[in-house]
């Protein structure tokens, strides 16, 4: 039976079109092995609506899997996959936590606040689930000090920084699939 892999999208105007080559690269460099499934979510107008969006989706999909699940997801994805986690109960088991270049949204203006994570997050976190972050260092979207500030945070979690690869780390997830490998 293969593994199966939920990827979670960013966000953007194009997030489906942009970070398919994301899953694509994961499919590839994990071959048949494994299976990565990558819904699209679609997004509204407002950050309310997208944020609920993204939570409803994940949940969606996450209830719909088997045991042993595989969370990856890239930007806006990683970040609310992170905060679905933290605030929801979730009965499918977790078999790793992939985390790509996920902003970590601490600001006091109103559109941020439906995608902060909840005081505490940490500590609600599946306990058996390792956590895997991965930034590149010349991301020109989300500020390096976010991967920073997330290591602050889950010290249990493995951390992983390359020097380039920019936001899309060049279309190429082998890093990622290493891990998902060694799990």
């Amino acid at each position: 039976m293969r593994k199966q892999i939920l990827f979670i999208q960013g966000g953007g105007d194009d997030g489906y079109t942009t970070d398919a080559p994301l899953a694509a690269s994961l499919q590839q460099v994990l071959g048949n092995e494994y299976r990565v499934h990558y819904p699209q979510v679609q997004a509204d107008e407002t950050i309310i609506e997208v944020a609920q969006q993204w939570l409803g989706e994940i949940g969606r999909q996450i209830t719909a899997a088997k045991d042993g699940l595989i969370l990856a997801g890239h930007s806006l994805g990683a970040s609310m996959l992170l905060k679905y986690l933290s605030e929801n109960s979730i009965k499918t088991s977790i078999a790793g936590v992939f985390l790509v270049a996920p902003p970590f949204w601490n600001g006091d203006q109103d559109w941020q606040q439906p995608l902060k994570l909840q005081e505490g997050f940490a500590n609600q976190l599946p306990k058996k689930s390792p956590i895997f972050f991965y930034q590149c260092r010349d991301d020109e979207v989300v500020p390096f000090e976010h991967f920073t500030r997330y290591r602050q945070e889950l010290p249990g979690a493995v951390f992983r920084e390359l020097d380039k690869g920019g936001h899309q780390f060049n279309n190429d997830l082998s890093v990622v699939a290493a891990d998902i490998r060694n799990l």
